[in-house]
This record gives structure tokens, sequence and C-alpha cells, in this order.
């Protein structure tokens, strides 16, 4: 086993993989251009699949079997090459981050699946997909990938890793509270400290899985936080802005690797020389390091959701908007809004309504979309007409977007909002 360059990587191949290899490798050596591309392409799902869902009002289902159908194809392409192709390779990684964020996305929005629970299943399926991979293979190594059986394999857990990922990130966030920004710390120094025990000999192919689903939650927070708009604590760029930002990163770092060929394993291994090596009993020392920064890390979230966290009504008084808890006087709105806003304004509500009292939860989530679109749309007609009305009735479609766009829906506490909602605009 070797370690290159000050960069996690590993090299250990299977006899197999030396003996018997059928095709060049069909990945990409495990430079620094890996991680900055892959965390480019988390953020890209992260974001692009919030675009697409939310943004355009697609709808998360219909989302997914969009993207469960572009993965088909992609996948396919990949497939049936015999080498490693930078644009063909990051395309399939890309679409995989999208569609597998949109799988958690349905488990948890969708199904109502509790996201300790989802990221239990994905930690379980991941240890099967690993664990046949291993029985099979002999080899969990990414320089191993010469065959086709071990390449379905690796993406197979590539897909894992991403709605574990998203899934673990969500919890994360849930359990803490903690906004965009805060919320890129944690990953970031999770990834510090797996490059860290490398360097001291840490096992090499665990190491880089490990930091491969670490950046999962680090690429989608670092998207979160650029998205969000500044009262969320974000940097306002948008979803649309921050995915296509993101593309063009990747285009042009792909079309780096594409022209110097520095990321092709055949290609780097005639170049460098490994520069660190290990041990076994150095491997199962650094194992009792990620032992402890594991524990760590959960004494840390433990002690993160024990802590008081902001709440929809402090956010707006800290924002100068009255809380959700305020009222309108009988007929307010009508009388100072034109009536056939409000109207809009409450079939979308009441659609709403239905499609939570039905269990819909993904078509609720598109459909409240509407509203939030209309109310920002009419803001500059209605606002200076009764600001009053217009504060509470804005705080009000601020909870009732957030219950219904919470990553663990309560279809009671997104009853309640609506109704007092409707009950406003009466």
């Amino acid at each position: 086993m070797s370690l290159r360059s000050g960069v996690v990587t590993e090299t250990t191949r299977s006899a197999a993989a030396t003996t018997g290899r059928t095709m060049l490798s069909k990945v990409p050596e495990i430079t620094v251009w890996f991680w900055v591309i892959k965390i480019l392409c988390t953020t890209v799902g992260e974001s692009f699949a919030d675009w697409i869902d939310m943004t355009l009002g697609v709808g998360l289902n219909t989302t997914a079997l969009i993207f469960t159908v572009i993965l088909g194809a992609v996948l396919g392409w990949q497939l049936r090459l015999d080498r490693y192709v930078p644009i063909a390779y990051w395309l399939t990684v890309v679409v995989l981050s999208v569609t597998g964020t949109l799988y958690t996305d349905i488990l948890t929005d969708a199904l109502g699946v509790p996201l300790a629970v989802s990221t239990s299943i994905f930690a379980g399926a991941l240890a099967v997909v690993f664990g046949v991979w291993y029985a099979r293979e002999r080899t969990l190594s990414i320089h191993s990938i010469v065959t086709i059986g071990r390449e379905l394999f690796y993406w197979l857990a590539v897909l894992v890793t991403f709605a574990l990922g998203t899934a673990a990130g969500d919890w994360t966030l849930e359990l803490t509270g903690w906004g965009p920004g805060v919320s890129v710390l944690l990953p970031a120094g999770l990834i510090v400290l797996i490059v860290f025990g490398w360097r001291l000999g840490a096992n090499a192919v665990l190491s880089f899985w490990l930091a491969y689903i670490l950046t999962r939650p680090l690429g989608a927070n670092l998207g979160d936080w650029l998205a969000s708009p500044s009262a969320e604590h974000g940097l306002g760029w948008g979803t649309a802005l921050t995915s296509v930002v993101f593309l063009v990163a990747i285009l042009a770092t792909v079309g780096y690797l594409t022209l110097t060929r520095s990321d092709v394993i055949e290609e780097h291994e005639r170049t460098h020389t490994p520069t660190v090596t290990t041990t076994a009993a150095r491997e199962r020392i650094m194992l009792g390091y990620y032992a402890a920064v594991a524990v760590t890390t959960g004494a840390v979230l433990i002690w993160a959701a024990g802590q008081p966290h902001a709440t929809v009504a402090s956010e707006e008084d800290e924002s100068g908007t009255p809380p959700v808890t305020a009222t309108l006087d009988p007929g307010q709105a009508t009388a100072h809004f034109p009536p056939a806003q409000v109207a809009k304004f409450r079939t979308i509500a009441q659609d709403t309504l239905t499609k939570v009292q039905a269990g819909q939860q993904a078509d609720a989530k598109a459909r409240i979309k509407d509203l939030e679109t209309a109310w920002d749309d009419d803001e500059a007609t209605l606002r200076p007409a009764d600001q009053t009305a217009w504060s509470v009735l804005d705080g009000r479609i601020d909870a009732v977007l957030q219950s219904v766009r919470a990553s663990r829906p309560d279809p009671a506490t997104e009853t309640q909002r609506l109704t007092a909602l409707l009950t406003a605009l009466e």
C-alpha cells in the first residue's frame, strides 16, 4: 500500500486486478483535482435538484423519475467505455449526486421516514455493498476498477454514499439547528482530521471512503449556504445561479484534466513515486484514532442538539416581522387587498392543505411553491396597501413554507399552520 504526494489515495491491487485486467482503469487518480470536482459535483447535486423540484415546480417524484432515466443513459455510456474519460466519468458523478439526493428526499419528504431511520438504512446498505464487493473481489481499492463487475460495485457504492451523505447531513442539521454557513464546518473539519489520520498511516482505502462520504454533506451545505437568502444566513445566490457557477467550474476543471491527462492513473503512476508508506500495526493504531474522532463527533452533536434552537417566530422577531401568533381583524386582508389576489392565495393554500391531508407530501411541497411565488410577485402592491396585514400574512406564509418543506414534515403542524393562514385570509 502506498500514499501519494499529500493527497488521500491508495494503490492496493488484488492479484486478479494485476493479472486479469480486461481494460484500463475506469476511474481517475485521486489527486487534489479529484476532491475539488467531487465537492463541486455534490454542491450541484443539492442546488440543481432543489431548483428543478422547487423553483420549476416539477415535483419531487417526477424529478426523481427524470433523473433515474438520465442516470441509466449516462451510466450506460460510462460502462461502454474501456478506459477513464473525464467528461463521461464526472457527468456520471453529477447525475448520481442529483439522483441520490432525490432518493433521500423521497424517503424523508414524501414517505415521512425519519432522517435517523433513513441514515441507518443507507449506512446498512453501504455496508452490504462493501461486504459483497469485498467478498467477491477481495478489494475495495479504487485503483482496481478494471472490470465491469468492479465498476458496477463502485457506482452502486457511489450512489449509496450520496444518499447516505444527504441523509446524515440533513439529520445533523435537524439535530443541531445550525445554519447553512456553520453547517459547512463539521464535514470540513472531519475531512481535515481524516487527511491527518491518513498522513499518520491510517488505512488508505478506509480513509478514501470516509472522506468520500463526507464530501456529500460538505458540498450540500456549501450549496445551501450559497443559495439561501440572506434572511436565512446565506449568501443569496439562489439555486439557479449556484448551479450554473458550479457547473461552469466543473466543466473548466474537466476540460483541464482532459487536456493534461494528469489524473489518468496509468500516466500518474509513470510520473509519480509513492512518498508515504504504512504498516499493519500503524493502521490498527489509526483505526483507534478514527474511533476517537467518531465518538467526539457524536458528543458534539449530542451537545448541539441540547442547545436551544431558533424558531420561526424568534427569527421573525429579530428581523422586525411580527410573530406568526399575531392575528388580523376579521376581513382585514380582503378589506385592504384586492379580492382576486386574496382568493388566489386561499386557493393555493387550500390545495396544499388538501394534499397534506391526503398524504401527498411531494405534491404539497410543489404546490406551496406557487404560493411563495405569487406572494413575492404581489408584494409591491400589497405591502403599501396595509403594512400590518402584509407583515402578519408574510409571517404565516413563512411558517407554512417551513413546515411543508421540513426535512421531516409533521402533518399536524402543516395542517395547523395552513388552517391559520386560511383563517387570516378570510
